[in-house]
C-alpha cells in the first residue's frame, strides 16, 4: 500500500464511519490493531460488502453513488476501489433485472 498522508487517512475514516452509521444503524465494526493504513482500508471493504449485501433493486442506485463517494478520486489499482467497481457491475445487474 502507498504511503498515505495523516490527514487523508482521518478522512477516510470520517467518511466511512459517517457512512456506516447512517446505512446501518449498528455500532463501528472491531478494526484490528495494526497500520492505520490497512486498517482503514480493511473498514472500507467491510463497509462497501455490507452496502452491497443489503442492496435492493430499489436502493441500488443510492448504494452505487454512497460507495463511489468513498472512491472516486483513489487510483484506478486501489483495492476499495476495484471492490466498489465489481459492487457497481453487480448492482447494475440488479436494476436490469427490475427495469
Amino acid at each position: 500500500m502507498a504511503e498515505i498522508d495523516a490527514i487523508t487517512l482521518r478522512n477516510r475514516l470520517l467518511l466511512a464511519t459517517g457512512m456506516w452509521r447512517e446505512a446501518t444503524g449498528d455500532p463501528l465494526p472491531r478494526i484490528e490493531p495494526g497500520d492505520p493504513a490497512h486498517q482503514i482500508q480493511s473498514f472500507e471493504l467491510r463497509l462497501v460488502d455490507r452496502l452491497w449485501e443489503h442492496a435492493t433493486p430499489e436502493t441500488a442506485r443510492d448504494v452505487a453513488d454512497r460507495t463511489w463517494d468513498l472512491v472516486h478520486d483513489r487510483a484506478e489499482d486501489d483495492p476499495v476501489k476495484r471492490r466498489v467497481v465489481e459492487c457497481h457491475e453487480a448492482l447494475a445487474r440488479l436494476t436490469r433485472l427490475t427495469d
